[in-house]
């Protein structure tokens, strides 16, 4: 169903309850609370073109649909938020194949690269590498940062995209990367940017160990925002002039239309980390396959729901979404 013109739309409504009506409870509420039962993938770990390797987990139920899913930043493959979608999916009769960013999911890439939101060539890596387990039918999910870097890649793939992908569902994306980086550096969002801050440090200090003439973590203490740290992390790692180059380089929001497959972004208005350009509304912006949802609550990677068989709203709105295109 390819072709179709999809545009904001307000199809299943999220309604929590009221004490779930506030996008901090929601952003930290599955974090702390949620345990999502799924069976042990099998590992894999394939190689990139330059001389790194990517770490895979498999769920494969016999099933001609293959799922691939991308965490956000400073996520893995087994957070709860990817483990409730894969275990939907899985339901619904799909594999699922989630992978790791690089330096993410407990091992340390080799290269003195890690992973940033535009960093599409590794997610080529894993759909190419998957296409070529057999799969008639590929569908792509990304939450946060892995949303941002799935609706950027289909928008690169273009015209040019592999006839088995057929659409994706991504959530919470911060397609303004530069807005979105603004809203974090607000005082009422410090807890959410000294956490992220700390993983950081953490695997700066292990590539400095590795890279000690080309990474120094000196002075890292005094980093407060994001601006501060792809100015002096991301973009000279990854070959962007400065941080204004990175995020204007990478935000999928400018390359939206360019998007050939059916393609969901759900955003909740009161998320925390996303600023108003995250919310894209018209036409000339969406083009043609992108759809924009908007529920009122949902938080930062939330949209949770106290139900008996485990699924969060967010995990429900993928399955009607994905069974409207293939």
């Amino acid at each position: 169903m390819k072709g179709q013109n999809l545009h904001r739309s307000s199809h299943h409504p999220y309604r929590p309850p009221v004490w779930l009506r506030n996008g901090h409870v929601q952003s930290v509420w599955p974090t702390l609370f949620r345990n999502v039962p799924m069976p042990a993938p099998q590992t894999d770990i394939i190689a990139t073109p330059d001389d790194d390797e990517l770490h895979l987990d498999w769920y494969r139920q016999g099933s001609d649909r293959l799922a691939i899913i991308s965490h956000g930043l400073e996520g893995h493959s087994r957070r709860p938020y990817v483990l409730g979608l894969a275990r939907a999916l899985m339901a619904d009769g799909w594999d699922v194949l989630a992978w790791n960013f690089r330096s993410c999911g407990g091992v340390m890439n080799h290269q003195p690269r890690f992973y940033h939101s535009g960093a599409t060539e590794d997610l080529h890596t894993v759909v190419s590498h998957a296409l070529g387990a057999s799969y008639t039918n590929v569908f792509l999910s990304g939450f946060s940062m892995g949303g941002n870097l799935t609706l950027l890649y289909l928008a690169q793939q273009s015209e040019r995209i592999d006839s088995r992908i057929s659409g994706a569902v991504t959530y919470s994306v911060p397609a303004d990367l530069a807005g979105s980086a603004d809203m974090l550096a607000l005082p009422s969002r410090k807890i959410y940017m000294q956490r992220f801050l700390r993983d950081l440090h953490g695997k700066m200090q292990q590539k400095a160990e590795r890279f000690p003439g080309l990474i120094d973590v000196d002075g890292f203490e005094n980093i407060r925002t994001f601006h501060q740290f792809d100015d002096r992390y991301t973009a000279p790692l990854h070959g962007f002039k400065d941080a204004q180059d990175y995020w204007a380089s990478c935000s999928a929001l400018f390359r939206l239309k360019d998007i050939r497959v059916p393609a969901l972004m759900v955003n909740a208005a009161d998320d925390p980390f996303l600023s108003p350009q995250c919310f894209p509304e018209s036409r000339k912006t969406l083009g043609a396959y992108v759809k924009v949802e908007m529920p009122k609550w949902g938080g930062h990677v939330g949209f949770v729901e106290h139900a008996k068989d485990g699924y969060y709203w967010s995990e429900r709105r993928a399955l009607d979404f994905v069974r409207t295109i293939y």
